[in-house]
């Protein structure tokens, strides 16, 4: 099997969803300049019926994204995990995170 590796790992590998429910276009646009000013990648992104999911390749640029937008736009976020596996390597359990971040009063 023929896998194509980016600097962190394979292509289309992510560790978090981050969910925007009922936001502004202002407020994704804030959301992408943060996430390449801290050096993230967004590997897929999904329209949904009211909003967006943006796919990162990693769960602390996910948790810090959400923490920021709590501060900055008033909204209302919720972190949980998934059990994804096992890492060979490491031997130790690896979680897929979401963050939904639901805007209280659209922009």
């Amino acid at each position: 099997m023929l896998l194509l590796f980016l600097a962190d790992g394979p292509i289309g590998y992510y560790e978090a969803i981050f969910q925007f429910r009922n936001c502004s276009s202002e407020v994704l646009g804030y959301s992408r300049k943060l996430i390449d000013k801290q050096g993230g990648h967004v590997v897929k992104i999904v329209e949904q019926k009211n909003g967006v999911d943006f796919y990162l390749d990693s769960w602390r640029l996910a948790v810090f994204l959400g923490k920021r937008l709590k501060k900055v736009f008033s909204g209302e976020t919720k972190i949980s995990r998934k059990l994804f596996g096992v890492s060979r390597i490491k031997s130790k359990k690896v979680y897929r995170v979401t963050v939904l971040f639901r805007c209280l009063k659209s922009l």
